[in-house]
């Protein structure tokens, strides 16, 4: 069947009236296209696929491409408050509860939906300021992980994120839920194999630090290491944690010692654990107090 066109709110007197469509068939082909999206690891044609009001709200407000917005019946008055925010001309899709859950991957769809392109970033862009603190994730395969670690990062001040091959997608739909939205924004590098990383990481000057196992006794504190250099923190896998080859390159080795009879932390909250410290040294540093 074909899509009924019909028309949608607009942001404001003057605003450009978004392209409508009313999806009434399962086999329509944008609804096919969110069902891929929305259920893959990793972008599909570099689109990538966002779920719930907040996550497309942050994508509204980015400056990244929509290219359309799906709304069930019941999330009418969610669709109208994004439209508001809604300043460029983006394809808006309606359709019934029952066909958003059919491209759903959540559990309890809360009806918005969007595709859009994925964001591009070069090496550079992760090397912003004096002092760049980079967050190099090996192994990392739990995408709800990545996207953790991505929130992190940028809220405790890291100037980027790459996730070497292996990985899980920085941009899967479970990392981007995670994120909170930060994935749209920090810079993040994937598919790269971690030794050239770290081959590109030290010509550009950043110091590497590996975090190693609690048991490591060779390894210092987080607060014993100079985070207010140009950093590369390495992150390793949740359970073998980093290769012995990349732990072995660092310069230096870093634990966060447990109490008994824990012996690990979850990824993204050792992640986060030494990102704190490293956001605490830089605030000493730069005058800002405790």
């Amino acid at each position: 069947m074909m899509p009924q066109s019909r028309p949608s709110p607009t942001k404001s007197a003057g605003t450009r009236t978004p392209q409508s469509a009313l999806i009434t068939s399962r086999e329509n082909h944008w609804l096919k296209l969110f069902r891929a999206v929305l259920h893959s690891s990793r972008p599909e044609d570099n689109r990538i696929g966002l779920e719930g009001v907040r996550l497309v709200s942050e994508a509204i407000r980015s400056e990244l491409e929509l290219e359309a917005i799906l709304a069930s019946a019941s999330a009418e008055k969610a669709l109208a408050a994004l439209l508001v925010e809604l300043d460029r001309p983006t394809l808006v899709l309606r359709t019934t509860d029952k066909l958003f859950a059919s491209v759903a991957a959540t559990e309890t769809p809360q009806g918005i939906a969007a595709l859009l392109r994925a964001p591009q970033f070069v090496f550079d862009d992760l090397l912003r300021g004096l002092d760049p603190l980079i967050v190099v994730l090996v192994g990392v395969q739990d995408p709800g992980n990545v996207g953790t670690i991505l929130r992190s990062a940028e809220a405790l001040g890291a100037t980027g994120v790459i996730a070497a091959k292996g990985a899980a997608h920085p941009y899967s739909p479970k990392s981007l839920r995670a994120s909170a939205g930060s994935a749209l924004r920090l810079p993040t590098l994937f598919e790269l194999a971690a030794p050239v990383a770290l081959a590109q990481l030290r010509v550009s000057g950043l110091q590497i630090v590996a975090a190693s196992s609690p048991k490591n006794t060779a390894a210092r504190d987080p607060n014993e290491f100079n985070f207010r250099q140009p950093v590369a923190l390495l992150i390793g896998n949740e359970g073998a944690g980093l290769p012995p080859e990349i732990e072995r390159s660092a310069e230096a080795l870093i634990r966060i010692q447990l109490a008994e009879p824990v012996d690990s932390l979850n990824a993204a909250v050792a992640a986060s654990l030494i990102l704190y410290e490293a956001a605490r040294q830089r605030r000493l540093s730069n005058g800002a107090g405790q």
